[in-house]
């Protein structure tokens, strides 16, 4: 049956179509519309996840809608960002002032990125060629190994890139390239719970702990060069 549908002697019929493709990971417009036999091999695994199209949501009148991505199951978005059921399955929300581009709702973990805390969540805007990231600019990262981060790009090469927090309490690390899924760059925010300015005492309590990490750092600098 299958063979038939390789040489052209019979047609799949749309639910075999549908089983095919999540059983390969590929989107049906790849299936039905690229000869994969004039690319070579190695650039097609290349490819993100081998897809070519962004599952969205949109409401009657065919506008975008904002899917939100839930506190608790976050990081069940990493396996199903891809899955236009999961996608659809998320709360939605429309915001008028943001129609230009795909947005999406993210939450927002710990402390890294004032004033975004637990409860709150980061409205970002799909960001579509990677060569398109500014340094200085905050962006929502989704990868493979840390599944969903809110941070700011500082620096980007070839094979990586580099985000830190805006809280200096933490430090600056590097991303692969390869892990990265998607990047979503910040747009708009929510606040569900009412605003309060934070504890100064909380803030010294971890200016003294940057601090100490940094003699420290500096202590073992001095003893490895003895």
């Amino acid at each position: 049956r299958y063979s038939k549908y390789e040489d052209g002697r019979s047609e799949a019929p749309y639910e075999l179509l549908i089983r095919i493709s999540k059983y390969f990971n590929l989107s049906i417009d790849l299936l039905l519309t690229v000869d994969i036999r004039k690319y070579p091999l190695e650039d097609i695994l290349k490819l993100p996840d081998n897809r070519i199209v962004l599952p969205v949501v949109v409401d009657q009148l065919g506008n975008n809608s904002i899917e939100i991505v839930p506190q608790k199951a976050s990081m069940g978005y990493l396996s199903g960002y891809s899955d236009p059921e999961y996608i659809e399955s998320l709360q939605r929300i429309s915001l008028p002032f943001l129609t230009n581009g795909k947005y999406r709702a993210f939450p927002a973990q710990g402390d890294s990125m004032p004033p975004f805390k637990d409860g709150s969540y980061i409205i970002g805007k799909y960001l579509e060629n990677i060569n398109d990231l500014k340094p200085n600019k905050s962006y929502v990262f989704v990868t493979l190994n840390d599944g969903i981060s809110y941070k700011r790009l500082t620096s980007r090469n070839k094979k990586s890139i580099t985000i830190t927090a805006d809280n200096s309490f933490y430090k600056p690390y590097e991303i692969p390239l390869g892990e990265i899924v998607e990047i979503w760059q910040y747009a708009s925010g929510i606040f569900p719970q009412d605003f309060e300015p934070d504890n100064f005492e909380n803030y010294n309590l971890k200016d003294m702990f940057l601090v100490l990490r940094k003699d420290i750092e500096l202590l073992n600098d001095k003893l490895s060069k003895k």
